[in-house]
């Protein structure tokens, strides 16, 4: 799987974290920033990481900040992705199976690197239900286009 990731520099260090774990899973990175963990906006790493997504040029990405809130409500301004903010893997299951979130956001403040690779395990997995959920996630999609 292509998978996109950015962090800003709060989130950097879980970035790396996860990065090396999706690499050694098979998965291939683009890694759209920050570089280190001088102070950056989180904006202009979470959106190049969302338009991936959007774009087609990732199958799902990963936006990380010390909050998460940051990076999810940035991925959400992107039309055609669905960023979840997970704290545990629950969360991440049902927000691919319930909403086929197509990116996640992690709270590098809340989330030790162990916990945030068994996040990503849980949702990577886990596959959309459709049916009903289906119609509810189109009718996010309308919103996004009206």
């Amino acid at each position: 799987m292509r998978i996109s990731i950015g962090s800003d520099h709060g989130g950097f260090d879980l970035k790396e974290a996860i990065k090396m774990h999706l690499a050694a899973s098979g998965h291939q990175v683009l890694d759209f920033g920050c570089a280190g963990t001088d102070p950056v906006d989180y904006p202009d790493y979470g959106e190049r990481a969302a338009r991936a997504v959007a774009g087609g040029e990732a199958d799902r990405g990963i936006l990380v900040c010390r909050s998460g809130i940051g990076m999810s409500m940035v991925g959400n301004k992107v039309p055609g992705v669905r960023a979840a903010l997970c704290m545990d893997e629950r969360m991440a299951e049902s927000s691919r199976r319930h909403n086929d979130a197509n990116a996640l956001a992690l709270a590098a403040d809340r989330t030790p690197p162990a916990l945030a690779v068994a996040i990503v395990d849980a949702w990577l997995a886990a596959p959309f239900d459709g049916g009903r959920h289906a119609r509810r996630v189109e009718k996010m999609a309308r919103m996004e286009r009206r």
